[in-house]
């Protein structure tokens, strides 16, 4: 699946993409779009703001319960932007947009777990991957009847400080959110900021599931978690298929069934 498109640059085309969201609408002249309406939607959304307005919306977040407000738009011409997907069009003259994921290592992550994260975005999303300076632990995160720390201070550490449309802190604590005993991963549906953790990604086994070695289990675990979180962080919700990566897996056992890679109904909603 690829998050890159080829976009036409001409006086006719505005181009409406939405930072917060990481997604690319584009719109064409009034022969191949109607009131500005996009003619490719990737989050099946429509685009009604006129070009060069801002229109934000809430968002829920994927794995919980909680709402989070995010928008703003930009122009192709103010600075960098992600996805899009293109029309109908006549002109030849083309631009690139790929999509930036920021990975923010939080704590000690090592060389392995960068690799295997940086990896999986690039082989399913097609996408740039920028690795961000370590950072640490942050404050307030830590809950100490739990001996657990709050999953969605590390979301708003990656969401404030990444560099790119998407980001996604990757953490070895052992994370939980609310009333859950434990999350590998959290992500805002539609946002720009996720987390994964490896802290429970880490058992030796996957209970026979395959002749893997431990090495080669964990880092199919860490790929399959970054490239779930990303995808709620671009519209996508949980899959009932249980063999796509977007399947909702609360158990090790259920992350090793899985497949690394999106099912075609979810690579359809996202392109």
């Amino acid at each position: 699946m690829e998050l890159r498109r080829k976009v036409p640059r001409e006086d006719d085309v505005g181009s409406l993409v939405d930072r917060q969201l990481g997604v690319g609408y584009v719109v064409d002249d009034e022969g191949h779009a109607v009131g500005n309406r996009a003619c490719c939607d990737i989050c099946r959304r429509h685009v009604d703001t006129p070009f060069g307005e801002g229109r934000g919306y809430v968002g829920v977040v994927a794995d919980a319960n909680l709402y989070h407000a995010i928008g703003g738009r930009q122009s192709a011409d103010e600075g960098p932007f992600c996805v899009a997907h293109v029309g109908m069009f006549k002109r030849h003259h083309l631009i690139c947009i790929l999509m930036h994921v920021d990975i923010v290592p939080v704590g000690d992550v090592s060389a392995q777990v960068k690799r295997e994260a940086s990896e999986g975005l690039r082989t399913t999303y097609d996408c740039d991957v920028s690795m961000h300076e370590p950072q640490s632990i942050p404050a307030g995160a830590y809950d100490g009847d739990r001996d657990q720390y709050r999953a969605e201070e590390f979301i708003d550490l990656a969401r404030r400080i990444g560099a790119g449309e998407k980001n996604i802190a990757i953490t070895p604590k052992d994370l939980f959110y609310r009333r859950r005993n434990y999350v590998f991963g959290l992500a805002y549906l539609g946002g720009s900021g996720s987390v994964i953790s490896t802290y429970r990604l880490q058992t030796s086994s996957d209970g026979g599931f395959s002749n893997q070695s431990a090495s080669d289990i964990f880092a199919a675990r860490v790929r399959k978690e970054v490239v779930h979180e990303i995808g709620h962080t671009l519209g996508l919700e949980h899959c009932d298929n249980k063999r796509c990566v977007m399947n909702f897996s609360p158990t090790v056992r259920q992350v090793d069934v899985k497949e690394p890679s999106l099912c075609g109904s979810c690579q359809r909603n996202v392109l």
